[in-house]
């Protein structure tokens, strides 16, 4: 069922965490326990977006219906849909992370400044759709399917709606929302201000262990470009093969290193 062995413990927790959402959905209808529960799975859903990324370099499953039923759990989760990551972030962002002028997470502003943090979460999270439907326009299939289960998704988040309007706002349309722009912030830390023609000295690079078992080893970022088809349980091993080839500026201090 699975390519990777790897993939068995996180995807059980992220299949463990749908059906939680959907318990709290059909029982409970107080606004201070959906509160209460949306700040509690801030975390955990902004983790699963890692997943969701991982998951279009590397597709979970050995069958294509698995996939794209995980992919709406996904979806459910973080906001991005079939094929977003592919179009927007594989064959746009990875394609064109060393050229500002194209990226589609550019962090440069058009006159070449560099955006702050808020600018760029602005930037990528409110574009994100309308440059992965662009990017699209060159891979219809691709397109097409992002469409039909973006279409999905959204009949979905239609039909939880009518079933039970508040239950839908906390548990999934608040959380999707959420998810997208931090996922677009958090991206902020990969490449802002690092402006090359240097793949190895394009992105900073996390290696606390922490950070990796919950995000899947994306602080590996420089090795995650170098060869962004690679399982994201194959990072570590990679990044040790080219780390000399990394710049000491291009590693992350921890938060109480930095001044």
């Amino acid at each position: 069922m699975f390519k990777f062995a790897a993939d068995r413990l996180p995807i059980t927790i992220i299949l463990l965490l749908t059906l939680l959402d959907f318990l709290v959905f059909l029982n409970t209808e107080s606004i201070w326990f959906f509160s209460i529960y949306l700040a509690i799975m801030i975390l955990p859903k902004a983790c699963i977006s890692a997943w969701n990324h991982h998951h279009q370099h590397a597709q979970v499953f050995k069958h294509k219906a698995l996939n794209r039923i995980l992919e709406v759990f996904y979806a459910l989760h973080t906001g991005i849909t079939t094929n977003l990551w592919v179009l927007h972030h594989n064959m746009g962002h990875h394609r064109n992370f060393l050229d500002q002028t194209k990226d589609q997470s550019r962090w440069k502003r058009k006159d070449g400044t560099t955006m702050n943090r808020l600018e760029y979460t602005l930037s990528v999270a409110l574009t994100a759709y309308p440059r992965g439907y662009k990017v699209g326009k060159q891979y219809p299939k691709m397109q097409k399917e992002f469409l039909i289960y973006t279409g999905i998704t959204v009949a979905i988040l239609i039909g939880l709606t009518i079933y039970s309007p508040l239950s839908a706002l906390f548990v999934f349309i608040f959380p999707m929302v959420i998810s997208l722009f931090y996922t677009a912030y958090a991206t902020s830390n990969h490449h802002r201000g690092l402006d090359t023609t240097d793949q190895f000295a394009a992105s900073y690079n996390n290696t606390s262990k922490l950070y990796n078992w919950l995000t899947g080893n994306l602080g590996y970022h420089t090795a995650h470009h170098y060869k962004h088809g690679i399982h994201w349980s194959k990072l570590p091993e990679l990044h040790e093969q080219i780390k000399a080839k990394i710049p000491d500026y291009c590693y992350e201090k921890p938060f109480w290193k930095k001044k």
